[in-house]
């Protein structure tokens, strides 16, 4: 059974969904702390300029909120100033509708924290290309498993019967992965093969938005979305 666990993030990259793909069950991480500058609530978009963020903004803010207790400001401004954006960057690409659509899908969903905001993007995206399965994705929040680091992450790992965790790079900064050896659980880490495929605006570059390739390649994106994993050993 493979595991995978991380903070929901923001239409995040073709990486993000490559570990959905590969999960047997998907856990989103929604009860620890939101970190400023991290990707839970903003994603970069190819442009003419390079890459440009597109930012979810929040509403008040406070130090040591949880992903699910931070509130995102009133929809209507932003949601259009994004889908006007995206309609300018996107306007030669041949999927672009259907980007946009599955966009203006999001943001018509009603929601008031950008855990809310976050999952509902990953989840349409994973729709639209027919990645994992809705009833296998959980929530950290709802397993009523405390704790923190490695050790909550092996807990939740064993609660689900799982027997390999797949992680993406970050995580070699922090896990204990002997802990995890310990419990017979195998760590595995993304091996990013960074597939290129027709992009605007000059030099490929894989860490954009997912949305880029729906706007570039519409479901056929799905061919992308292939890599596997490598044994924490040998990545370390």
């Amino acid at each position: 059974m493979k595991i995978v666990i991380s903070q929901p993030m923001f239409f995040p990259w073709v990486g993000f969904f490559e570990q959905i793909r590969l999960a047997d069950m998907y856990v989103h991480y929604d009860d620890v702390q939101f970190s400023k500058g991290s990707f839970v609530n903003r994603v970069q978009i190819k442009h003419t300029e390079g890459s440009k963020w597109l930012t979810v903004p929040l509403d008040n803010l406070q130090l040591g909120q949880e992903i699910r207790e931070v509130t995102v400001k009133q929809k209507k401004d932003w949601c259009i100033r994004h889908i006007n954006f995206l309609s300018q960057v996107y306007a030669k690409a041949p999927y672009s509708q259907e980007m946009l659509a599955l966009v203006e899908s999001v943001y018509s969903q009603p929601a008031t924290t950008i855990a809310e905001v976050a999952i509902a993007s990953m989840n349409l995206v994973c729709q639209y290309f027919e990645i994992g399965k809705p009833d296998n994705f959980l929530y950290s929040s709802k397993l009523n498993i405390p704790g923190k680091g490695s050790q909550r992450v092996l807990d939740i790992v064993k609660y689900l019967n799982g027997d390999i965790y797949i992680t993406g790079h970050g995580a070699r900064k922090y896990l204990n992965h002997n802990l995890f050896e310990e419990h017979g659980i195998r760590v595995e880490y993304m091996s990013y093969q960074k597939k290129t495929y027709p992009q605007l605006y000059g030099e490929f570059t894989p860490y954009v938005s997912i949305l880029d390739l729906i706007a570039n390649m519409g479901k056929a994106g799905r061919k992308i979305i292939t890599s596997e994993t490598i044994n924490w050993k040998e990545f370390i």
